[in-house]
């Protein structure tokens, strides 16, 4: 990020994202697929122009697209983001908010930029079943998401028990190396 390189670096992978999950559709899977974005991809110009391109040629539709941000890519030039954010909507893919409850968390980033889906920082997830504060806080954060119409996927989901805990809770979606390692 420091040299500019992500920004190359990015399109490159997003591109590749696009015509990956595009192929996966043609084949009868429909997964969206999750793209993260640094700070200062968000934050670059052609950002949208790259995204269009990258749709169009691979076929992909953007609503099957989720672009991931942290919450540190929030705080930089905050109006930009939130600019950028809503433009990124409005093309038609999903926005989330990767390692939520860490690092800069606020609670008013949740009012203050288009966020569809909020992801639980596998901290927590990994201690539901040992930490009844860690338990409790994946409570209170899959039922603010459900209270804010937002989607909630819980991060590091490792063993059966703890799948088990966030299906009652009503969670609508995990991630994890018990369900499958990253591709």
């Amino acid at each position: 990020e420091r040299t500019g390189l992500i920004i190359p670096l990015g399109r490159a992978v997003l591109r590749q994202a696009c015509r990956d999950a595009a192929h996966w559709r043609q084949k009868g899977h429909g997964p969206r697929v999750s793209v993260n974005l640094s700070p200062v991809q968000l934050r670059d110009p052609r950002l949208l122009a790259v995204l269009r391109e990258a749709l169009a040629d691979s076929g992909l539709p953007a609503e099957a697209l989720e672009l991931e941000l942290t919450e540190t890519a929030l705080v930089e030039d905050p109006s930009l983001v939130a600019e950028r954010m809503h433009d990124l909507r409005a093309l038609g893919a999903t926005l989330a908010l990767d390692d939520f409850g860490m690092g800069y968390s606020s609670l008013s980033h949740l009012l203050r930029f288009p966020i569809d889906v909020i992801k639980i920082d596998r901290h927590f997830i990994s201690r539901m079943a040992s930490d009844a504060d860690a338990n409790a806080l994946v409570v209170t954060l899959v039922e603010l998401g459900r209270r804010l119409g937002m989607g909630v996927v819980a991060e590091g989901v490792e063993r059966p028990n703890v799948l088990e805990a966030l299906a009652q809770l009503g969670c609508g979606e995990a991630q994890g190396f018990l369900l499958h390692a990253p591709v």
